[in-house]
């Protein structure tokens, strides 16, 4: 009897007569109530409370029962962690097993159970089976490590499974070291510091090699992945590892073809482009493709969205296989289509009579969509083969006589590119085309029309009552139609005006047609042989290949070969959420100078343009809410000894990566390490105690108001203490539910603003409720520039929705407390800076009778709590002037001189740095500091 009845509808009391069944002392029986618990769970049904019983059922040497039971562990632990535990001494004691199958299915189980308290207990059997005598449970246990990185990857790093997966790659069985390229890879994808974690060198790739003939086809899928990543040193070692590709180009895995391919197309850039042995490699390439459109039609159009990046690269390699791309009757839509695409890209002068032919069979099929496109294929043809373009017209005007209105309202856009082309060859069949007017009644084809009417209006002679059967119905007609409508009868206007004086008054409410009416009006009333000129203006030639991908783009997708980026023609970024790790590129071919692309190699780590902030809210959207914020190393000191440059960097160390050595001051004699002591040095040189004055904090305001944040209102601010920057959030739920699931990430910024750990709220915020929490921040995220420069873009995710808000962070909490500079370092340092670098302020109305502001000292110490340290003093002409030094958390010093009048209440700020743009904000941090 099947496995079927198990599944049957059972009676009341399953539960409870399951229970009974699983503590039976007989095994038959054991066994035959675990297959009705996992019948169960399959098909929804909730057994989590047999989980003790299940559990029990371990201690067996049955293997069939086992595997059933971890089956049942793996679904339910963890939404039963604590009774999950149960189970770790028989897993630690099955990794012990004498029998490997057993070995390994205990170890593969561990892995797949995503519960924090079990991972520990799994180090020290992995660490076992990672070694084991067997290849089964070594290769199991090589998978298992990538899982474990995914739960825990620091204990993966600490525990030093990293440096025995890579001494997998040494392994003696070919499936051992395939499935360690797999783990080391997906560890390495995972990884969000993007250095690769296999060490690709000679030695690597022979073994690699060696692997690849004998492995299974899922094997070699990952190891000619690994292979297509390594560099070689020169031209003879990348043929070497052709040579050892090639075979498996004869493989019966789709992958595995795609995949060498991938190698052979990464390689072949690295070798002289006419070589024979790039020749022969080539005609080599083609069949193992050809061969791949035998297959059912879906691995058909995953190969042929891959022969369309191959062909857009290397359109050679099957230009005598056009046959194998003519559509067969029964292929479906999405076959046809792309196969389409790939005859246009392989059309030359050679084939282009057989294409034709085709396209013509093709434009009388009973698909819409598929005629529709098999029309535009012949224009594009007549584009780029100009031989062919007059019996492409011919063909074209053939199609249209079938009065057939879809292909004729394709026909005419195709025309119409055909005129942009060969301007002044075949305007002899605008009479044709004019006869089908009252069939358009698409928005392209109409427009399409009327633009041939208008750029041809000399040689129609009735073009002004053509273009007025249009005007009838001008407010209904699409606004690609309406704009191309204006331009036709301005050009009629310029070349006959006569006849157009009435068709050019319209009116609209659409702005880009009143707006372009409007321009056209202006040209024509001001300068008509201006307009004209405007207006006629000779066109450019159209492109022969309108659609091709652009080049780095296309070298980024030969690298993606057989995987989804290479069907969806994106980079994988564009679609896989928090995706990291280096972007993957073709290398340089080997006909370009060694020494000035390796130069280039090394400057493009450091670009100086930063990204503009335009591209930043899809970064916004696509942040990965739930993944846990990564906590930065802490900065390297900023002084590193070396020659005194205190504002060298400008604004790239504001905005190219905080380094230590982008832009930081190097040490300067006298300069103090710390704010204590050099607050210590002030007090003894200028008489200023250690102050108690507060730390000035921005008052709270709202960020996010509860309409925008479906009941969730935000107000916030920053602060600075002791070093640390915090976001001090004060959250109020003014929804009718409770709110939990709080989390929260930041956008790319000037200053690498980034969580220092996760955001904290304690259990669900409850109606009418507010809680005050302190987010800790770092500065040592990624750069990007903002405008304004302290921008900060936020994303806060709960159990109601993720909300987005944007908050402008006050500059002063970048202020550090080693920014006490040394007076004659100040000195020289104020005179090296251009004076053009200068900026000037007044803080106005500044009340220096109030407390803490009635002497310069109490200015200082004001300032002090900070970070703005006074370096000198001094009175001139009754103003008292205050010499103060700012460093910034990027390694950037502001000098700033304030002028003090007593009596007066505007103070005057002027301040010098070599990145003027921290100018505004510095003087809004003095004004909001000494209004507090």
């Amino acid at each position: 009897m099947t496995d079927s009845k198990y599944f049957t509808t059972t009676k009341k009391g399953e539960i409870f007569e399951l229970k009974s069944e699983l503590n039976s002392d007989k095994k038959e029986k054991k066994k035959e109530a675990v297959k009705k618990v996992i019948a169960s769970m399959t098909v929804g049904k909730d057994v989590s409370a047999l989980f003790p019983d299940v559990v029990n059922c371990m201690q067996t040497d049955n293997l069939e029962l086992k595997k059933l039971v971890y089956l049942y562990l793996m679904n339910y632990a963890k939404s039963q962690p604590d009774m999950a535990i149960m189970a770790v001494n028989t897993f630690v004691k099955d990794c012990e097993d004498p029998n490997p199958l057993i070995r390994a299915l205990a170890v593969r189980t561990m892995g797949c159970i995503r519960v924090d308290k079990i991972t520990e207990y799994l180090c020290e059997p992995l660490r076992k089976c990672l070694k084991d005598e067997d290849p089964y449970v070594r290769k199991t246990a090589a998978i298992c490590v990538a899982k474990l990185h995914d739960i825990n990857a620091s204990m993966v790093e600490d525990q030093g499974f990293l440096d025995q997966l890579k001494e997998l790659l040494s392994d003696s069985n070919p499936m051992v070291v395939a499935n360690a390229v797999a783990s080391l890879t997906e560890i390495n994808e995972a990884s969000s510091s993007g250095q690769p974690l296999m060490e690709l060198n000679a030695s690597t790739i022979n073994k690699l090699l060696t692997a690849l003939n004998e492995c299974t086809e899922w094997g070699q899928v990952f190891i000619l992945d690994a292979l297509s990543q390594y560099s070689p040193k020169d031209e003879r070692e990348a043929q070497s590892i052709c040579e050892r590709i090639t075979p498996r180009l004869a493989h019966a895995n789709a992958a595995v073809v795609l995949s060498a391919v991938k190698c052979l197309m990464k390689f072949m850039e690295l070798m002289v482009s006419d070589s024979e042995f790039v020749k022969n490699l080539s005609k080599k390439l083609a069949p193992p493709l050809v061969t791949l459109l035998s297959s059912e039609p879906e691995v058909q159009y995953v190969a042929l969205r891959n022969i369309n990046l191959i062909v857009q690269k290397r359109p050679d390699l099957l230009k005598h296989e056009m046959k194998v791309f003519f559509v067969k009757y029964n292929d479906p839509i999405y076959v046809k289509l792309e196969k389409l695409d790939i005859m246009i890209r392989l059309a030359s002068e050679a084939n282009i009579i057989q294409v034709l032919s085709e396209l013509k069979e093709y434009a009388t099929e009973v698909d819409v969509d598929f005629v529709r496109k098999a029309v535009r294929a012949i224009g594009r043809c007549a584009i780029k083969v100009e031989t062919s373009a007059e019996r492409c017209v011919s063909t074209l005007l053939d199609l249209i006589q079938t009065k057939v209105n879809y292909v004729v309202q394709e026909a005419i856009v195709v025309i119409k590119d055909i005129f942009r082309k060969y301007p002044n060859k075949y305007e002899s069949i605008i009479s044709t085309l004019c006869e089908n007017l009252d069939t358009l009644d698409e928005p392209e084809a109409r427009a399409s029309m009327i633009w041939i009417i208008g750029e041809y209006a000399e040689r129609i002679d009735n073009a002004d009552e053509l273009l007025e059967s249009f005007l009838e119905g001008f407010h209904d007609e699409n606004t690609q139609v309406q704009l191309q409508l204006l331009t036709a009868i301005v050009k009629l206007f310029l070349k006959r005006p006569t006849d157009t004086q009435e068709l050019v008054q319209q009116d609209s409410d659409n702005p880009d047609l009143r707006d372009r009416g409007f321009i056209y009006w202006r040209l024509l009333s001001t300068d008509p042989g201006a307009a004209k000129e405007v207006v006629l203006a000779e066109k450019p030639l159209i492109a022969e290949e309108t659609d091709l991908i652009e080049p780095t783009l296309l070298d980024e997708l030969i690298c993606h070969i057989a995987s989804l980026a290479s069907v969806y023609h994106k980079p994988p970024s564009a679609f896989v959420e928090g995706r990291t790790g280096l972007r993957r590129a073709l290398p340089k071919t080997s006909g370009s100078d060694g020494e000035s692309s390796g130069d280039n190699q090394q400057q493009a780590p450091q670009p100086t343009v930063i990204p503009n902030q335009d591209s930043l809210i899809p970064d916004l959207l696509n942040m990965d809410i739930n993944a846990p914020p990564v906590i930065p190393q802490a900065s390297q000191p900023a002084y590193s000894g070396g020659t005194l440059d205190l504002l060298g960097g400008g604004l790239d160390s504001l905005l190219g990566g905080g380094g230590a050595d982008v832009g930081a001051a190097p040490a300067a004699p006298g300069v103090p390490p710390t704010a204590t002591s050099s607050a210590g040095l002030l007090g003894d040189i200028f008489g200023i105690g250690s102050s108690s004055t507060p730390v000035y904090s921005p008052p709270k305001q709202v960020w996010l108001p509860a309409n925008r944040g479906k009941g969730m209102e935000i107000s916030g601010t920053f602060s600075r203490k002791n070093g640390n920057i915090s976001m001090d959030l004060t959250l109020s739920n003014k929804a009718m539910q409770p709110i939990s699931g709080f989390a929260i990430q930041l956008n790319k910024n000037s200053f690498g603003v980034t969580p220092a750990a996760p955001l904290n709220v304690a259990a669900p915020l409850a109606p009418n409720q507010s809680i005050d929490v302190s987010l800790s921040l770092s500065t040592n995220g990624p750069v990007q520039r903002m405008d304004p420069l302290t921008n900060l873009q936020v994303a806060i995710k709960n159990s109601v929705d993720v909300f987005y808000f944007a908050t402008v962070m006050p500059i002063h909490i970048f202020f550090t407390e080693d920014g006490a500079m040394d007076k004659r370092v100040f000195l020289s340092t104020w005179k090296d800076i251009p004076s053009q670098n200068e900026v000037q302020f007044n803080i106005e109305n500044i009340n220096l009778n109030a407390d803490g502001l009635s002497t310069t000292d109490g200015i200082s110490n004001k300032l002090q709590s900070c970070n703005v340290f006074t370096i000198a003093k001094r009175n001139v002409e009754g103003q008292d002037m205050l010499y103060q030094s700012i460093k910034l958390t990027n390694g950037i010093w502001v000098l700033t001189e304030l002028k003090v009048q007593p009596g007066n209440p505007t103070i005057v700020l002027s301040l010098k740095s070599r990145a003027t743009e921290v100018a505004q904000g510095i003087f809004e941090a003095f004004d909001g500091i000494l209004h507090s």
